[in-house]
């Protein structure tokens, strides 16, 4: 039996066709849904954290239990919603990238959200008397306050991706893993698995392994900066 690890670094250093379009639908599902999330999760988090309203404890309490919502639970709900029977079925988005992308940004969002709410209300503790003395209300703070959370927010924004890079459950439900189509790197590794094709599957672990590492490595070195620029 040919040892998979050879086989999966030939396959990575040919950069075999199939490899490469799993890992590259992977990376774009991803990106997209990162960047939907922070489009939306930054303002709504921010103003979260500023605004006063009676039953902010329990919104607030409400995403960060959110933050731990199962994969699959996300991907039922999002399959519910794009089902035939589904209120926006008639769009016709189930076992597509876009049903993907809206499962991983339902992963994300609260993680986005909960953050940006904690880094700009220490912020605003912090700067409060400074901005209102400069005539800034709270809304027209935000955009400061996101600005000198930056570090801190992109630390929550690459966790939001490590997480849906990983993610297998919700995408498997609403995608269908379908070769050429909808199969990223997590299903793609569950059913080469399965199926006996281990230089695939490991080729695949190592590049989401590079990833996963690069990632934490990227957020490491931003903690590092913001250090060394306090400091």
């Amino acid at each position: 039996m040919d040892n998979p690890f050879v086989i999966a670094f030939g396959l990575i250093m040919q950069a075999d066709p199939a490899l490469m379009q799993i890992i590259s639908l992977s990376l774009r599902v991803t990106l997209s849904a990162v960047v939907i999330a922070c489009a939306i999760g930054l303002p709504l988090g921010a103003a979260l954290a500023l605004s006063r309203f009676r039953g902010k404890a329990m919104v607030i309490v409400i995403f960060n239990a959110l933050m731990g919502l199962p994969p699959v639970v996300a991907g039922l709900v999002v399959y519910l919603l794009l089902s035939r029977s589904g209120p926006l079925g008639g769009l016709a988005l189930l076992f597509t990238p876009t049903a993907m992308i809206l499962a991983q940004t339902v992963l994300i969002l609260p993680i986005i959200v909960s953050l940006t709410r904690s880094v700009v209300e220490d912020l605003w503790a912090e700067y409060q008397e400074h901005l209102l003395s400069l005539g800034a209300g709270r809304l027209q703070a935000v955009p400061t306050l996101l600005w000198d959370g930056r570090v801190s927010l992109l630390t929550g924004v690459l966790a939001g991706f490590g997480r849906a890079s990983a993610e297998v459950g919700a995408v498997l439900i609403v995608g269908g893993n379908i070769a050429g189509h909808t199969r990223t790197m997590t299903t793609a590794i569950t059913l080469e698995t399965a199926r006996g094709n281990l230089g695939l599957a490991v080729a695949l672990g190592l590049v989401l392994l590079s990833l996963t590492l690069a990632l934490n490595a990227a957020a490491w070195g931003a903690g590092q900066w913001a250090k060394g620029r306090l400091g």
